[in-house]
């Protein structure tokens, strides 16, 4: 069910103060669960596994969790019963749904019900990973409209980027582009994440689309004497990095 694709070195997803983020996995088939939880844990992650709906309300009132992974189907309380009974108790874990079912009115019913994020399957291991370090590292408050990050400052509201002094003149779907990775630096962003969350294309194969867009974006965020903002991570996607 899982196509096994890895990242080398894992991404840095703890906290300040050491804090080993802790996630509740829902799934009912067991050799799924045990693959997922060792990938998980092998970049870090504490990972509690539960098998239906049942176990997993009792869990998420009973422990602190930084995030939820669902299976929409379950014995006894589906997935999407789940998550809404969660928000239903005022439980704001994000919580990123897995499923066999990939057609798009299904993808909106998991959001709809309080789902933070979509996954179909088979899917890679480097795509699970980037969602769950996305949501993981997803503002708590996305109302801001002023972004800074290192030498970048976006004015979300006049629309304008700046690096230290100097303006950059961005397109709109360019714009979209940066503000995307200014809300995750430091984190493996897939070229599926942009291509779904940017481009809103949920499957577009053999495509250069997002290549072609990080390359003119990166000609505009860099010139001669200052350090790459963008980088490459092969077989992966990219990391916006800041400058030390």
């Amino acid at each position: 069910m899982i196509e096994q694709e890895r990242v080398v070195a894992p991404p840095d997803h703890g906290s300040q103060h050491g804090h080993k983020p802790n996630i509740l996995l829902v799934e009912d088939d067991q050799s799924i669960a045990d693959e997922v939880r060792d990938d998980l844990a092998s970049r870090g992650y504490t990972v509690e596994h539960v098998a239906d709906g049942a176990a997993a309300l009792h869990a998420v009132q009973m422990l602190h969790y930084d995030l939820m992974i669902v299976d929409r189907m379950l014995p006894g309380l589906d997935g999407l019963t789940v998550i809404e009974r969660v928000r239903a108790r005022n439980i704001r874990v994000p919580v990123l749904v897995l499923s066999a079912l990939s057609a798009v009115d299904d993808r909106v019913r998991g959001l709809k019900a309080g789902g933070d994020d979509y996954l179909s399957k088979p899917f890679a291991f480097v795509e699970l990973a980037a969602r769950v370090e996305a949501l993981l590292r997803r503002p708590q408050d996305s109302r801001e409209t002023v972004l800074q990050v290192g030498p970048l400052f976006m004015d979300l509201i006049d629309r304008t980027v700046r690096r230290g002094e100097r303006a950059l003149d961005l397109l709109p779907r360019e714009f979209k582009l940066l503000e995307y990775l200014m809300r995750r630096p430091g984190q493996l962003v897939t070229r599926d994440m942009l291509l779904e969350d940017v481009w809103n294309y949920r499957f577009l194969p053999q495509t250069n689309l997002v290549d072609v867009h990080i390359g003119r974006l990166r000609r505009k965020l860099d010139v001669a004497g200052e350090a790459p903002l963008i980088q490459s991570v092969r077989g992966a996607g990219f990391i916006f990095r800041v400058p030390d």
